[in-house]
């Protein structure tokens, strides 16, 4: 294949590449940078926030234009090349030192169309020349569209120099870079330019100027050395051709038919910002991994069993125990034996423990919070974790004040007695009053017999006295141990409604914060499939 065949392959658009799957591309950049800022160092995602500004300004800038720049080395000849692509003198040419010291841009078509553009990219307006004139006739209508910038020497002694090329490189559709064979190898070009654009070989040419100081083997060796060392830069396939601007402007067709395939497809802007955003993405591909884990109160017991050891369930739960066995006892009693318990403090309302000291709870929650940071972030990438750590313990300093309040309601404190105490109680105040009939008939009798009456006997009274007061004991006796097992079942379920409001509050604040992080990972891997699907 001719070079420039090749050179026309290179830089013919892929259809695959719209202005509105392009737009699309560009959104979930953004919607990426949304999704991590919060959690994100800012200089993390420079780039992003750059190439998503520079798309969006360029994508609304004309179209119609191409704009292409020439950068080179001191002594490459760009400039020299830049005046014969325009077939004037415009740009100051220099051998030892630079002369380049800002942009100079020719357009072909009118200049006024090409204002914005120009402005845009920052371009002096005294830098500023038109190519076509009436006595060019057509000769020139092939470029028409072409914006063409020479850019200042990138290894310049003057650093202001190598800030405006870095600027400028970042913003034009196509790059023409100008070697020599003196220069070719330098390092300050392959490691400190050609290098960052890797995802960029599609709007890249490459010249090798000053051919007509080689002779046909050094020529062919250079080339072959010079395509040896794009590749090592991830640059294989860039086209390489020769040129000179001086011996009857060698290579000039070549170059020129790119760069009027580049204007006839006007896609060299869309091709340059879609290999923006290829760049960004890959640099940014570190940042997602697998999706992240599904985070919730059950799958992490460690949490709720951390929470309730810093909120004291289990010494809750006891005083709750405790009380209800004192209730029961005195509400299925014998009623003056209940009415004296009543009267004394053994039935008072649960009297819950003192709160732990709240330095202790955070300590012990931050512990049970590091649970649910340390299962949330299996498999995700720096940082990531970092990100979620932060956000489980962005809460702690609530805790102990939530866990107060969850556990010291009266809802999970308060005895409250069962259908069978009214039947026990019942019969308690059935034998209570056998019991009270007995003794008053036994009463009666002996008023009787001091008075000299007839009192009759005394074994149906003292039966039913004795009855009574047997009954009771033994009603008594045969609850206890049920009264004793009710004690651990209540106890048991004061144990589960502490440990739910308990799970709320690490709920609300130990998992809600990780599953929003872990929510912004997912949004920001879904945005970053998205930007780098073409």
């Amino acid at each position: 294949m001719r070079l420039v065949d090749q050179v026309l392959d290179k830089l013919r658009a892929d259809a695959r590449i719209d202005a509105s799957m392009l737009a699309i591309r560009i959104d979930a950049l953004a919607r990426f940078r949304r999704a991590t800022e919060p959690h994100l160092p800012a200089d993390w995602l420079h780039a992003a926030r750059t190439v998503a500004a520079h798309a969006g300004e360029r994508l609304a800038l004309s179209r119609a234009h191409t704009v292409v720049a020439v950068a080179g080395t001191t002594g490459s000849g760009k400039s020299s090349l830049f005046n014969a692509l325009v077939g004037l003198d415009l740009s100051p040419v220099g051998v030892r030192r630079p002369t380049t010291g800002a942009p100079y841009a020719c357009v072909w078509g009118p200049p006024s169309e090409a204002a914005p553009v120009l402005d845009w990219l920052g371009v002096p307006r005294d830098n500023r020349f038109a190519r076509e004139s009436a006595l060019d006739a057509d000769d020139q209508a092939g470029l028409r569209g072409l914006i063409l910038i020479d850019l200042p020497d990138f290894d310049s002694v003057e650093l202001g120099h190598a800030v405006e090329v870095s600027r400028l490189l970042e913003l034009v559709d196509l790059m023409v870079w100008v070697v020599d064979p003196q220069k070719y190898a330098d390092q300050v070009l392959h490691q400190g330019q050609l290098r960052r654009f890797q995802q960029h070989k599609d709007v890249m040419v490459v010249a090798l100027n000053h051919t007509d100081q080689l002779g046909a083997e050094d020529l062919a060796r250079v080339l072959a050395d010079l395509r040896g060392l794009l590749a090592a830069d991830g640059l294989a396939g860039v086209p390489v051709m020769a040129t000179s601007a001086v011996q009857g402007a060698i290579g000039f067709s070549q170059l020129r038919s790119a760069l009027e395939q580049a204007v006839a497809s006007r896609r060299a802007a869309l091709q340059r910002l879609a290999a923006d955003v290829d760049a960004v993405v890959a640099g940014l591909s570190d940042l997602v991994g697998p999706p992240a884990r599904e985070v919730t109160v059950d799958r992490v017991p460690e949490l709720v069993d951390g929470l309730a050891e810093a909120a004291g369930v289990a010494a809750l739960a006891e005083a709750f125990g405790a009380a209800y066995r004192r209730q029961a006892s005195a509400a299925m009693g014998w009623p003056v034996v209940r009415w004296l318990l009543r009267r004394s403090a053994a039935v008072a309302p649960v009297e819950p423990p003192p709160a732990p000291d709240p330095t202790s709870q955070r300590a012990t929650a931050s512990m049970a919070a590091r649970a649910v940071a340390t299962r949330a972030s299996v498999g995700l990438p720096p940082p990531w974790p970092d990100a979620i750590t932060d956000a489980s313990r962005s809460r702690l300093y609530q805790l102990p004040e939530a866990l107060r309040a969850a556990t010291r309601t009266p809802a999970l404190t308060e005895v409250t007695s069962p259908w069978w105490w009214r039947w026990v109680s019942a019969g308690q105040w059935l034998a209570a009053g056998v019991a009270a009939v007995g003794a008053c008939w036994l009463v009666a009798g002996w008023v009787l017999m001091i008075m000299g009456l007839p009192s009759g006997s005394v074994s149906a009274p003292l039966s039913l006295l004795v009855g009574g007061l047997l009954g009771g004991a033994l009603l008594a006796a045969a609850v206890r141990p049920l009264v004793s097992w009710s004690g651990r079942r209540a106890q048991l379920r004061a144990v589960r409604r502490l440990r739910n409001a308990v799970a709320a509050v690490g709920h609300e604040h130990v998992i809600e914060p990780v599953q929003a992080v872990l929510a912004a990972y997912e949004a920001a891997r879904a945005a970053l499939q998205a930007a780098g699907s073409r």
